[in-house]
C-alpha cells in the first residue's frame, strides 16, 4: 500500500462537504445546483466503489485503510479514520443512497434547491464520518453533524406538521447523544486513570478494565443513544412522524442511512469497549428487537398512509438487526450487517416510489388509489418488485440477511428466534394488502397518472439490479465481512 492511499479516506470524508459549499453562490440557479450535486454524488459513489480492490490488503485490526494524524493532542484527540469490510459496505451504501436522494429531489424541490442539495451533501459527509471514525471524539462530532441537516430538511421542505416532526426528531436524538457524550467522557477518564494515557482512540479504549457497575451505566448510555437511532421499541415514536412529514429525499436518507448509524455504533464502539456489559444487556436487546419486529408489523398493517406503512416496516427490519447483534455469533452478526445494507437499498426504493406517486397526485393515502397495474405498468411492476423484496421473498436481497440472523440466533436464543420468524411472515400480510389495493383493486377515482420517466426508471433499475445481485450472489459481501466479524465476535478467522 502506498503512503498516499490512506488519504482516500480524507477525500471520501470531505468531498461531499466541499461539493456542497460550491452550491452556495447558486441560490437563483436551481438547475445548475442539481447538476453539480449529482456530479458530486456520482464522484463519491465511484470513489467508494474504487475501495473494493483494496480490501485484500488487510492490516492491523482488520483495517485495510487507516489514517492517523495529530489533531488536539493536549486532550488525546486524533484524526483517526479506518476502513474494513464493514465500513466499506456502509460507505458504499452511504454514497449510493445519497445519490438516490439527490435524484428523487430533481423535480420535487424547486424552492431553495441549492440549500436543499447542500444539506444533503453535508449530511453525507457527516454519515461518512460516523462510518470511518476510529476516534470516539471524532465519531461523536460527525454523529452530531449528520443530525443538523436532517432537522432542516424536515423543517423547511417537509409536509403536514413538519416543524413538530423536525423538533421531535431533534430532541429524541439530542437526548440520546448527550448521554453518549457523558459515557464517552467517562470511559476516557477511566482509561486515563488506569494507564496514564488520556485518549479517545478506539484501539486503546477497548483495553480499558471497566468495573462491572461502571460498565453497566456507561454501556447503558451508549445503548440508549443508539437505540433511539435504530429505533428500538419503545423509543421509535419519532420515526413515523419524521418519515410522514419529511420530503422524499429526507425519508430516503433517514431510512437508508441514519437508522444504520445506531446499529453501526453499537457494533463498532459499544460492544467492543464494554463486552461484559453487552452480555448482561443481551436479553433486553433481544426482547426489544423481537418486540419491534412483531409490533411494527402489526401497526404497519393498520396504516392508511403508504409512507407511514413503509416507516413502520423499517422499525421491524431494524428489529432483526438488533436480534443479530444481541446473539453475537459470526453468522447472526453477518446477517445483521446484511440486513442493514439490504434494507437501505430496498426501503430507499420504496420511499422513492411513494414520493413519485405523491408528486403525481399529491396524496399518499392508499384509499385514493387502485387499478395502477393497467395505467402505469412500469411503476406498478417496481412497486411489486420492491414490496416483495422488503417482505423477504427468496431470491431477493432481504431474505439473505434475515435468514442469516435467524440461523445464527437460534442456538443462542430459541424462543426469540421463533418469535422473530413470525415477524418474517407478517410483512407478507401488509405487503400483499398494499399491492392489492394499489395495483389490482378497481380504480376508486380518475387519477391523472403518467408512468416512470427516464430519470425515475434509471434510479429504480439500479436499485433493482442491486436487489437481485445481493439476493442471488451475496458471497462477495459476506467475504468482506468475514474477518471483521470474526474479530468482533472473538472467533479465530
Amino acid at each position: 500500500m502506498t503512503h498516499a492511499t490512506p488519504h482516500i479516506l480524507t477525500l471520501l470524508l470531505f468531498l461531499p462537504m466541499v461539493g456542497g459549499l460550491l452550491l452556495l453562490p447558486l441560490w437563483r440557479r436551481p438547475a445548475t445546483a442539481r447538476w453539480i450535486a449529482m456530479a458530486v454524488g456520482t464522484a463519491e459513489l465511484l470513489l467508494t466503489s474504487a475501495c473494493f480492490p483494496l480490501a485484500g490488503r488487510v492490516g492491523e485490526g482488520g483495517f485495510f485503510l487507516q489514517l492517523d494524524l495529530p489533531w488536539i493532542e493536549q486532550l488525546g484527540i486524533r484524526f483517526t479514520l479506518g476502513m474494513d469490510g464493514i465500513s466499506l459496505l456502509m460507505a458504499v451504501l452511504t454514497s449510493l443512497v445519497t445519490l438516490v436522494a439527490i435524484l428523487v429531489s430533481w423535480r420535487a424541490i424547486n424552492d431553495r434547491a441549492a440549500l436543499h442539495y447542500l444539506l444533503i451533501l453535508v449530511m453525507e459527509s457527516g454519515i461518512m464520518g460516523v462510518f470511518l471514525s476510529l476516534d470516539l471524539f471524532l465519531f461523536y462530532l460527525f454523529w452530531e453533524v449528520m443530525l443538523i441537516p436532517m432537522f432542516f430538511l424536515i423543517g423547511i421542505w417537509g409536509h403536514g406538521r413538519r416543524v413538530y416532526s423536525a423538533v421531535k426528531f431533534f430532541l429524541f436524538t439530542l437526548a440520546g447523544s448527550l448521554l453518549m457524550l457523558l459515557a464517552i467522557i467517562g470511559v476516557y477518564l477511566l482509561h486515563g486513570s488506569q494507564s496514564g494515557l488520556f485518549t479517545f482512540a478506539l484501539a486503546e479504549l477497548v483495553k480499558t478494565q471497566v468495573p462491572e457497575w461502571a460498565g453497566l451505566w456507561l454501556y447503558g448510555a451508549f445503548l440508549l443513544a443508539f437505540a433511539v437511532k435504530f429505533p428500538l421499541f419503545p423509543l421509535h415514536t419519532w420515526l413515523p412522524d419524521a418519515h410522514t412529514d419529511a420530503p422524499t429525499a429526507g425519508s430516503v436518507l433517514l431510512a437508508g442511512l441514519l437508522l444504520k448509524t445506531g446499529a453501526y455504533g453499537l457494533i463498532r464502539f459499544g460492544n467492543p469497549i464494554f463486552p461484559e456489559a453487552a452480555r448482561a444487556f443481551t436479553p433486553l436487546l433481544m426482547l426489544l428487537g423481537v418486540t419491534g419486529i412483531l409490533y411494527a408489523s402489526w401497526i404497519a398493517f393498520a396504516q392508511e398512509d403508504m409512507k407511514r406503512m413503509v416507516a413502520y416496516s423499517s422499525i421491524g427490519h431494524m428489529g432483526f438487526v438488533a436480534l443479530g447483534i444481541a446473539a453475537a455469533t459470526p453468522v447472526s452478526l453477518s446477517g445483521a450487517l446484511m440486513v442493514m445494507v439490504n434494507h437501505g437499498v430496498t426501503t430507499s426504493a420504496l420511499f422513492a416510489l411513494v414520493g413519485m406517486l405523491d408528486e403525481r397526485v399529491h396524496t399518499r393515502e392508499i384509499a385514493a388509489f387502485g387499478g395502477l397495474w393497467g395505467k402505469v405498468p412500469r411503476l406498478s411492476f417496481c412497486f411489486l418488485f420492491f414490496a416483495m423484496a422488503s417482505a423477504g421473498l427468496p431470491g431477493l436481497n432481504n431474505f439473505v440477511g434475515e435468514f442469516l440472523v435467524l440461523a445464527g440466533s437460534f442456538k443462542a436464543a430459541h424462543l426469540a428466534t421463533v418469535l422473530a420468524f413470525i415477524g418474517v411472515i407478517l410483512p407478507l400480510v401488509y405487503s400483499v394488502r398494499l399491492l392489492q389495493e394499489l395495483l389490482f383493486q378497481e380504480e376508486r377515482g380518475p387519477l391523472a397518472l403518467v408512468d416512470l420517466t427516464m430519470r425515475e426508471g434509471g434510479v429504480l433499475a439500479l436499485l433493482a439490479i442491486l436487489d437481485l445481485y445481493l439476493g442471488l450472489h451475496p458471497a462477495p459481501l459476506l467475504d468482506l465481512l468475514h474477518l471483521p466479524v470474526a474479530l468482533l465476535t472473538g472467533v479465530t478467522p
